[in-house]
């Protein structure tokens, strides 16, 4: 279902039933139980084959490191102007840093969220390094202690045990795909590439979006939803739903990637962001290392069967790169899939800031 610019389409509340839910600590009790375990691991996958989103209850993040990311944030975003331009996402070649409302293009339209995009940290390269992708390498902008104390201590926390969650949840969805369980683990490398984005939304505009309909672009999903409503989903049968917001739960949703290399056994789903009030959320986006290659995994018959017997799976597509939104492609219909994971995230950042990128690599904007 591709989606215009307009609110024509109003979501209606969800029905608990339709949002799955995952216990983490279920997992861990079960360690000693490997049929508990797999019986687990499948009903997960089966949610994510039919739904693409779930709830994850007893995730083990610290309810203080929450409330310390979004704290600092807040202050962050409560700084004046030129104080938040000390960490101007354009003056980034790395495309790390802050953004003013309508700096990010989702779907060719400007998405009405102020945002820190914060990236795992690896050595930076030369600026003409190809494959072009390897330029994503390198530092992040902090804010100085002195505009935020504790700003950069509470997000590396956060990135450690975010991912730590992440990686849990893969081993077992690899469990469920009746994979080895560390299967992920081992196809991720060692040069991995995991964002984070802290956002500030305004009040939804009429006739706009807070976060334009989209998909994920990497693997796993992890968010904080804070206190106010506004994430809504698409559902099998085209309706959008608004997800509930329950205490000491993390929303949790699946990326293109993940999509791509299942054969579309699990899907990546559609969501967007609007909003009545002010809205604060924290995201964490779990993913490789640049140069993984995005081959598919040979999975069993019966997960092949399931996506043959299902024309919503068979045509899901990937976010159209912006060659194909200018030629007319539909906004999730793009046929295009990348080699390996770092094309994927060029295409994200050519697509979604394409003034950044003409400004620091015009020899491949």
């Amino acid at each position: 279902m591709t989606q215009t610019a307009h609110h024509n389409d109003q979501a209606r509340a969800a029905d608990p039933n339709q949002i799955p839910q995952f216990d983490l600590r279920k997992w861990h009790n079960a360690r000693d139980n490997p049929q508990e375990r797999q019986a687990l691991a499948e009903a997960l996958c089966l949610a994510c084959h039919e739904v693409g989103f779930f709830l994850l209850t007893n995730h083990g993040i610290e309810q203080a490191l929450i409330d310390s990311v979004f704290d600092t944030s807040q202050q962050f975003f409560d700084l004046p102007l030129d104080d938040r331009k000390s960490i101007d996402k354009r003056t980034s070649r790395h495309f790390r840093g802050w953004e003013c409302e309508g700096s990010e293009y989702t779907n060719g339209r400007p998405d009405i969220r102020e945002q820190i995009d914060l990236w795992s940290e690896h050595p930076p390269l030369a600026p003409d390094v190809l494959p072009a992708y390897r330029r994503l390498l390198g530092p992040n902008q902090w804010p100085s202690n002195q505009l935020v104390p504790g700003f950069e201590a509470a997000l590396n926390a956060w990135f450690r045990d975010l991912g730590h969650a992440a990686d849990e949840l893969m081993t077992v969805l690899a469990t469920g795909l009746s994979l080895a369980p560390d299967y992920f683990d081992q196809a991720f490398g060692t040069e991995r590439m995991a964002l984070t984005k802290l956002i500030r939304y305004p009040a939804t505009p009429e006739g706009q979006f807070g976060v334009n309909a989209h998909h994920d672009a990497a693997f796993l999903t992890l968010l904080s939803p804070g206190t106010t409503p506004g994430l809504q989903i698409e559902t099998a049968d085209g309706d959008w739903i608004e997800m509930p917001l329950i205490p000491e739960t993390l929303v949790v949703n699946l990326g293109e990637i993940l999509q791509s290399i299942t054969g579309n056994y699990l899907l990546a789903t559609p969501h967007r962001v609007v909003t009545s009030a002010p809205r604060q959320s924290a995201a964490y986006f779990h993913g490789p290392s640049l140069d993984m290659e995005l081959a598919p995994i040979a999975l069993s018959e019966k997960f092949t069967a399931a996506v043959a017997a299902s024309p919503r799976h068979q045509n899901a597509g990937f976010m159209a790169r912006a060659e194909e939104t200018e030629s007319g492609v539909g906004d999730m219909r793009s046929a295009h899939k990348p080699a390996v994971y770092g094309e994927q995230l060029w295409n994200y950042f050519c697509r979604s800031y394409p003034d950044n990128v003409a400004a620091h690599y015009p020899d491949v904007s």
